[in-house]
């Protein structure tokens, strides 16, 4: 039967090709007859491409949004700026819900009271639809931090993958608090708990115990964090990148000194008002810190020059930008010499208050040429015009300069200043030998024509650059006259003059 059935098969088939020439219509297709269109079922032996005929034209019918990629979603919806709108889009699908939960518990919104009790039950719930613990890389708790406390904290232990965790402020929270959400988070990349006066060197060992990965750490006024914590610390913890000790005057030179050895990769470190510090640390730092852009020591009264001047000789730190020496009151123009020689690239200088500095030191800084931006130099009353001068034709990229309470400027230098091309703000506070002319060089500065031709090669008239000065401090500057400063026509109205007359 079977073998009756394959010839009668083979004689249709012969029949077809033989008959090809005659007038009998041409046979249907295969991909068109009503055969391989129809559904097929178990008895036909071409079931498998048939099944996938049958995908294809299924994903074409889908739409275009569900045939996206998981990625391409991911990246459309991180541009929505609005965390409702990333909610509504998780409640669309559970394959959306996928992919924005992450966005969405990136980092919650604990700006309130009812908005940090809900994500703390959501985060202890015992059957959640996610692991929303695993989602949180971010949390601050700075906008509440008056009222934060270790029973704010501890529901936010068990989040194990936070890199960035902000509790500035938070004066109620103390070690158990901090200890419980640092000890299980071995990714913290980022802490800051500074003003947190609770905090002691207990926190400061379970961190460095914990959180091997850590790149940034802001400790600034806990004044209870001891000395040996912190050397602890820096051993422990080499990939620390920025560290802020503001006003931890605790701290001594071998704490500091244990960071310059063990954390070579510092680019940021601020150690304002840490009155214990001497030399030996900042020059070890400079001389080790290969990266170091940022180098803050206002008010560190033991540094004096040889801090500079015992740097390895020919030593270039081509990455360090800004430089704060506010109030480093015995620095003389021997140690701004040594730096400018060293780092060369220095965008920001503040000289404030060091009132040894002379016009040899500002020759000094003149050699940063196009690179300075910001110069204070507040206080520094042995400056006189010629150092100024030499300041201006040298450095005129500057955009911002103090020069309050130096009396021994006159017109002069602010005329030199006023043509400073990119020159926003300008301090001149107690400068008490100025009058209106420097008023009306700044002015007219404000105000330079712009000289271009037409198509046709003529000069085009009445065309002024913008200005760029955007403020001028005129306070206690006692030889200046009432009215002028404030004249609506002597600057433009977006310029803020702040004038006094004690």
């Amino acid at each position: 039967m079977a073998g009756g059935s394959t010839s009668l098969v083979a004689d249709q088939d012969d029949s077809r090709s033989s008959s090809s020439s005659t007038d009998s219509p041409v046979p249907v297709d295969n991909e068109e007859s009503d055969f391989f269109l129809g559904a097929n079922d178990s008895q036909s032996s071409l079931g498998v491409p048939n099944f996938q005929d049958m995908q294809v034209v299924d994903d074409v019918c889908r739409a275009i949004i569900n045939r996206l990629p998981n990625e391409i979603l991911i990246s459309i919806f991180s541009k929505l700026g609005c965390t409702s709108d990333l909610y509504h889009c998780m409640r669309v699908s559970k394959r959306w819900a996928r992919n924005v939960v992450d966005l969405l518990w990136h980092r919650p919104a604990c700006t309130n009271w009812p908005n940090h009790e809900s994500i703390c039950q959501t985060l202890n719930l015992d059957r959640p639809y996610f692991n929303y613990s695993l989602f949180i890389k971010r949390l601050n708790l700075a906008a509440l931090a008056s009222d934060v406390n270790d029973g704010t904290v501890i529901p936010l232990a068990v989040c194990s993958r936070v890199e960035r965790l902000t509790l500035t402020n938070c004066r109620k929270l103390t070690d158990n608090g901090l200890i419980a959400l640092v000890e299980n988070n071995a990714s913290l990349l980022a802490l800051d708990i500074s003003n947190d006066k609770h905090i002691t060197e207990q926190s400061i060992y379970a961190i460095a115990a914990n959180c091997k990965r850590l790149q940034g750490l802001n400790i600034s006024g806990c004044e209870n964090i001891s000395n040996e914590s912190m050397i602890n610390l820096a051993q422990n913890c080499r990939f620390i990148k920025r560290l802020k000790l503001n006003e931890c005057s605790q701290l001594r030179d071998d704490a500091v000194l244990a960071f310059a050895e063990h954390c070579q990769n510092i680019l940021e470190i601020d150690l304002h008002q840490c009155t214990q510090i001497g030399n030996a640390p900042i020059t070890s730092l400079l001389a080790k810190g290969n990266c170091l852009r940022e180098l803050r020591l206002a008010n560190c009264d033991l540094i004096d020059d040889h801090a500079f001047l015992a740097l390895p000789p020919q030593q270039v730190y081509e990455h360090l930008r800004i430089l704060d020496l506010t109030s480093c009151s015995r620095l003389t123009d021997a140690a701004v010499s040594k730096i400018i020689d060293a780092a060369p690239r220095l965008r920001n200088l503040l000289l404030s208050k060091c009132r040894n500095i002379t016009d040899v030191a500002i020759q000094s800084i003149a050699k940063l040429g196009k690179n300075l931006h910001y110069v204070h130099l507040g206080h520094c009353g042995q400056i006189t015009d010629e150092g100024v001068k030499k300041l201006v034709q040298s450095c005129n990229r500057i955009r911002y300069i103090d020069l309050g309470c130096c009396t021994n400027l006159t017109d002069e230098s602010v005329k030199r200043l006023a043509h400073l091309p990119k020159l926003k703000r300008i301090g001149l506070v107690k400068c008490s030998n100025i009058t209106d002319e420097s008023v009306f060089a700044l002015a007219e500065a404000a105000y330079r024509p712009r000289v271009r031709r037409d198509a046709s090669g003529l000069f085009i008239g009445g065309e002024y650059y913008a200005p760029s000065l955007e403020r001028v401090h005129l306070s206690y500057c006692i030889n200046l006259t009432l009215r002028q400063p404030f004249s609506a026509t002597t600057f433009s109205p977006s310029v803020e003059r702040h004038r006094k007359v004690c």
